[in-house]
């Protein structure tokens, strides 16, 4: 251990805070590659069990010794000075952090299409979709404290909880008691696409999956049908819409 601490001693301290990021680096992809692993051989239901109880105590360590380290304190691993900042603070912070979010996923679809092709950048996005999107829904369902067969309004509660509802425009249409459609009225991706005069991005094969895993997760009761997604035709008024249905 000494003789390899020395190793490290030697390097200058650019080399250092290189090394220091790229831990962080590390933690998250060793974090992802044990998810990945226990959803192929446990299942999507037992990794999202698995992962519920790994988190907390995991968050706790790595604030505290980061809190010990800096000199900032931390509450039930939580770093202590967010709770002093103000609502709006908060939501803007959450509304950059949703930002960095989609920036993520674009790099990543962008380096596959790159070097593979769309095909192949499609196929990884709509499998990515087919984890990130129950995940997603089970993480606001623990958040919020939404019940295990919450229906309509549990769902309606969720999807504006989601990662990208502060930096996209949605809405929510009530059809019944039993029913609702959501509509993405303004897409950041397509938006973008669309100042750069180009066509519409055909999300739908990855939207097939998105929803109707994040509505089950929500509740196995609800159904979910496209109501239209590129390359599908569709009014300015939105780029996509899918509909929700309670199901006894």
């Amino acid at each position: 251990m000494t003789e390899f601490k020395k190793e490290i001693e030697q390097v200058d301290e650019e080399v250092l805070v290189k090394l220091i990021m790229d831990a962080f680096r590390r933690i998250i992809f060793h974090y992802g590659a044990w998810f990945a692993q226990v959803e192929h051989q446990l299942g999507l239901e037992k990794a999202l069990e698995i992962e519920q109880s790994v988190w907390g105590p995991a968050l706790e360590n790595q604030m505290t010794r980061l809190g010990k380290t800096f000199g900032f304190p931390v509450e039930k691993g939580i770093p202590a000075f967010l709770k002093s900042l103000s609502k709006e603070k908060l939501i803007d912070l959450l509304e950059k952090l949703g930002i960095n979010w989609l920036a993520n996923d674009g790099l990543w679809f962008q380096a596959v299409e790159k070097k593979f092709g769309m095909n192949d950048a499609k196929r990884c996005n709509d499998t990515c979709w087919s984890r990130y999107s129950p995940f997603e829904a089970a993480r606001i369902k623990e958040l919020l404290g939404l019940p295990e067969k919450g229906g309509i309004p549990a769902l309606k509660k969720a999807l504006a909880f989601r990662m990208y509802a502060l930096i996209n425009r949605q809405s929510v249409e009530d059809v019944d008691d039993h029913c609702i459609i959501f509509r993405m009225n303004d897409c950041r991706v397509q938006s973008a696409r669309k100042r750069k005069g180009l066509p519409d991005y055909p999300c739908k094969s990855a939207g097939l999956v998105e929803y109707p895993t994040f509505a089950s997760t929500i509740d196995s009761r609800i159904r979910t049908e496209c109501a239209g997604c590129p390359p599908d035709d569709h009014p300015d008024e939105w780029f996509c819409a899918w509909k929700f249905t309670l199901t006894e």
